[in-house]
């Protein structure tokens, strides 16, 4: 996929045109993205207190005794939606889901130890040690190009 950007001096409003042979199921999907009003992050809740995280700022997002949880490097946030519905605002060249039960951020990823057989163990940058389900190990090479 190509991405262009014209200036235009005499522009008053941005206009997105999109321009296919055919409409896909991905072309949709964007076109669903950029109408979308959504905030350009996620909210996480600290106690009472409701807090915009910057995706870029999370490490990993798991699911755990009914709840569904968000990592930063420093803290911890509790989220009021899904595994999928986080994962579907989630930008997939940034986000992988590693197991039914979590997402990483592939870019806040220190190491990965393929050394243990059928599955991955995954270094996190904040100290954190999650394992790629074996379900997910051939999506995990696939997108670091192993």
């Amino acid at each position: 996929m190509k991405i262009e950007l014209k200036l235009d001096e005499s522009c008053t409003e941005p206009r997105i045109i999109i321009i296919a042979k055919e409409k896909t199921e991905e072309i949709f999907k964007i076109m669903e993205i950029l109408s979308s009003n959504m905030p350009p992050g996620i909210v996480g809740f600290d106690g009472s207190s409701a807090i915009l995280l910057d995706p870029t700022h999370i490490v990993r997002i798991y699911a755990a005794v009914g709840k569904v949880f968000a990592v930063t490097e420093k803290k911890e946030y509790t989220l009021h939606l899904r595994l999928y519905e986080v994962e579907e605002k989630l930008n997939r060249s940034s986000f992988v889901r590693i197991s039914n039960s979590e997402i990483i951020n592939i870019k806040r990823a220190k190491k990965f130890d393929l050394s243990i057989a059928g599955t991955i163990c995954v270094s996190l940058s904040n100290g954190d040690v999650s394992f790629v389900s074996r379900r997910y190990v051939t999506k995990i090479k696939k997108t670091l190009g192993i």
